[in-house]
């Protein structure tokens, strides 16, 4: 496969493309490069991603990115420094594609180093992505994410955050992330919880997050999968976002030799849904 080829990939739901995996941005290092999905789209074509928006040039689409990994920032940006505050260093690394698993229409699985501004890699990961149909709900499909980040044979790997790094605010954002696109703020909530006041850094099942594109689609995005000690990072006033979170509030730490497993499923609907079918969607397997 030629460098070109392999740079994109797309997936496709019913022979509908749905989403671009891109692999290889070339991207200035602050960016934090790394692969991700962006334009994703509901089956009637609304983009419901954003990628290098002005506001955050980093956020890229729907991606997997930690601020601190080791001292390392793969999220792109300034990096919050305890007693100091956002600082741009020079401490930068890279999310890189590393070879094919499998690659076909519907399913995405390959290899991944994320690696310092040297090059060494810090953690290794094998990550697929499936796009289905959701046959009950023929006006949505489903996405999803499976990773497993692996640490060295002897090293242990600790993953941080502004938040874990002295930032107030509820701001543990760095895992799993989902960047939207919205007219206007979008609406979110929980099986219990509405508003990113309430939502943001809680622990419920599942999110969703109800919005407008600027060409005037509706959509509802309706997210899944944390894992233990996980939390739901949510932005809707400065900017349209949701992130599962994997430093919330504290460090998480993959032992030497040992892997951390990941599954986020986000149910991609046109239209403007309500809580009692966001909760079915949440629940399809």
């Amino acid at each position: 496969m030629t460098a070109a080829a392999d740079a994109e990939a797309d997936l496709l739901v019913g022979g509908i493309p749905v989403a671009r995996y891109v692999l290889a941005p070339d991207l200035d290092a602050r960016h934090g490069p790394r692969p991700y999905l962006h334009p994703v789209r509901t089956l009637a074509g609304t983009p419901v991603t954003d990628a290098l928006p002005d506001d955050h040039v980093w956020h890229l689409g729907a991606s997997l990115a930690v601020q601190d990994v080791d001292g390392t920032n793969l999220w792109g940006g300034r990096t919050y420094v305890r007693d100091v505050g956002y600082t741009w260093r020079a401490d930068h690394g890279r999310i890189i594609h590393a070879g094919w698993r499998h690659r076909a229409d519907d399913r995405l699985d390959h290899l991944l180093h994320w690696c310092d501004p040297t090059g060494t890699v810090l953690l290794t990961e094998r990550r697929r992505l499936t796009a289905s149909v959701m046959p009950d709900h023929p006006n949505a499909w489903r996405l999803d994410v499976d990773s497993t980040l692996t640490a060295p044979s002897r090293r242990d790997v600790t993953l941080g955050s502004p938040a874990t790094n002295g930032r107030p605010g509820g701001a543990g954002y760095g895992g799993f992330f989902w960047r939207a696109v919205a007219a206007e703020p979008p609406e979110v909530f929980t099986p219990s919880l509405d508003g990113e006041e309430a939502v943001n850094g809680c622990d419920q099942p599942w999110v969703a997050l109800r919005g407008r594109a600027p060409e005037g689609g509706a959509y509802t995005l309706v997210f899944a999968g944390l894992g233990a000690g996980d939390r739901w990072f949510v932005r809707t006033t400065m900017y349209p976002g949701v992130c599962v979170a994997f430093a919330f509030a504290r460090t998480a730490t993959i032992p030497a030799g040992s892997s951390r497993h990941g599954r986020y499923r986000v149910v991609v609907a046109d239209g403007t849904l309500d809580r009692d079918t966001a909760a079915t969607l949440a629940g399809s397997s």
